[in-house]
């Protein structure tokens, strides 16, 4: 899908600089509204931060705290929005939040200081009636409509409460919804080639200058070392931890805004407990955490919030993050947590608008888009978090309305990404309609095609008439078929696309089996 020639000549109207999924969400939302764009990515879509988050679409409980009553509102509402566009990959989960004696506030929230000084007998302790209070504006904020309300739970005899040390003995239960990350930005990638968007992989942005009123961008495949130029009329910086690089050093323009990174890194775990629901776990540091279902046999343990100090150094889960997560997980399991149960973690850099909170935590994930029109526009895109990329993608067009004259008005809202075309809740009629004609793939397999490909599913496995028909099975079950599949429409190019991003097999694979992929899908893509 990488077209490297060279050809300074079209001026195209947007060139987006980053594949995240802020990126990748303006280029779909500008190509369907007739905007001719390019995006380009210097690694692989959704390589950085969109592929290590927490894999919600929430509003955001604890920002209310906070007061981003306006981000947690749109948060709220775009969560039924998204998952009617992709019910293949977002899905509706119930999140258990037990009540803990030592649940305290984090220090310096706006609801915390007003407590301190209407309550002090509390000394910091969250309480809960307000927990309930909050949930309460949680259900109501957003106009739900699919998602179930919040309820209380007896733990003593729920099943929920079996995993969980004895004296814990009350939850509410509330909603929010599950989502594959990178799939999503992969998926809004596509949609927006579809829509006659151009989209570069592995090619870096080295500079960008304005000539008259039009911005010319140098560019250079990172695989090759070819060097190419584009041109376009405005130049979208979505670039996300390297969002303050793209301005100061590639597209050379002061500006006092700042971007502050912090990082937030999870550990994977063997599986904690056997029920489908996750927990929001409270420390006695103010901080949360969640613990959620993942890939069938794992739990899911996240977040931290530390500062970052630059967006060059790979981020990792470090051993003090590992202990720290397990030891919080620790005060609410029964059999404690440690860092032998962890399989696998991650850590990405959020970029958040630098507002100048204290707290790496207490930094605002609201987004904030910046024009400068000291000649070719600049649009400079801080902040955001997954769940409003839609809306954000929306108020970047907005801002680009005063470029260009009579462009059409939002389009995105209920339109469905590729391969979800198909109601809420038909993922179990797709999987038995799936089963029946390859009667080949075994249960667990169907589930896991029906949630990456939805409706294309049909479409990827072809005329496959028996297991054979999907060639060399490279482990976990990932076959030459869905690679090939993965490759031509996806932009996949290394194993490590395919085992972390585009799926996480990778939990499933050995050593061996992944350096086997890669060195496959090496020669394959030289075809």
């Amino acid at each position: 899908m990488t077209d490297m020639s060279d050809n300074a000549d079209p001026v195209s109207d947007l060139f987006v600089i980053g594949g995240g999924i802020n990126g990748c969400g303006i280029a779909r939302d500008a190509a369907g509204r007739g905007l001719s764009v390019v995006l380009a990515e210097q690694g692989d879509l959704a390589q950085a931060t969109s592929s290590a988050s927490t894999k919600l679409f929430h509003g955001g409980l604890r920002y209310l705290e906070y007061g981003e009553i306006r981000l947690v509102r749109e948060a709220l509402r775009e969560r039924e929005t998204l998952l009617r566009a992709m019910p293949h990959i977002s899905w509706p989960m119930r999140f258990v939040l037990p009540l803990h004696p030592e649940m305290r506030f984090e220090g310096g929230t706006p609801v915390s200081r007003l407590l301190g000084i209407v309550m002090p007998w509390l000394r910091g302790r969250r309480p809960g009636w307000m927990i309930r209070l909050g949930l309460f504006l949680y259900d109501h904020l957003g106009g739900r409509e699919i998602l179930p309300g919040t309820t209380r739970i007896d733990l003593r005899h729920a099943p929920e409460g079996k995993p969980l040390r004895p004296g814990i003995e009350v939850a509410f239960e509330y909603s929010d919804c599950w989502v594959e990350d990178s799939r999503l930005v992969v998926l809004n990638a596509r949609d927006a080639v579809a829509r006659g968007a151009e989209v570069l992989t592995r090619v870096r942005v080295e500079r960008a200058r304005r000539v008259g009123d039009i911005w010319e961008i140098t560019l250079r495949d990172s695989v090759t070392g070819q060097e190419m130029t584009r041109r376009a009329r405005v130049l979208v910086n979505a670039a996300g931890p390297w969002v303050g690089d793209v301005i100061g050093g590639v597209a050379g323009v002061n500006s006092t805004e700042r971007v502050r990174l912090v990082r937030g890194s999870h550990v994977v775990t063997r599986k904690l407990y056997d029920h489908d629901k996750c927990y929001f776990f409270q420390g006695s540091d103010g901080r949360i955490i969640f613990a959620i279902p993942y890939e069938g046999d794992f739990t899911l343990i996240g977040t931290t919030d530390a500062d970052h100090p630059d967006a060059d150094v790979p981020p990792v889960c470090t051993e003090e993050e590992q202990d720290y997560l397990c030891a919080f997980a620790s005060e609410y399991f029964a059999r404690p947590v440690t860092r032998e149960d962890i399989v696998w973690t991650y850590s990405g850099v959020r970029p958040l608008y630098d507002d100048g909170a204290g707290a790496a935590a207490a930094a605002t994930r609201d987004y904030v888009l910046r024009l400068d029109r000291a000649g070719a526009p600049l649009l400079n895109v801080f902040g955001g978090k997954i769940t409003t990329y839609r809306r954000l993608a929306e108020s970047a067009m907005e801002k680009l309305g005063a470029v260009f004259a009579d462009l059409p008005g939002p389009w995105t809202a209920g339109v469905p990404l590729p391969g979800g075309d198909f109601p809420v809740d038909g993922v179990e009629d797709l999987i038995a309609r799936l089963m029946r004609e390859y009667p080949f793939l075994e249960g667990g397999e169907a589930r896991r095609m029906v949630r990456a490909y939805g409706t294309e599913a049909w479409q990827m496995l072809g005329d496959a008439a028996m297991r054979a028909d999907l060639g060399r099975d490279f482990g976990a079950g990932l076959s030459a078929r869905e690679l090939r599949w993965l490759m031509r429409h996806e932009f996949a190019r290394r194993a490590e696309d395919v085992a972390w991003r585009r799926s996480k097999r990778g939990l499933r694979m050995s050593a061996e089996e992944i350096a086997a992929l890669d060195a496959w899908m090496r020669v394959e893509g030289e075809r």
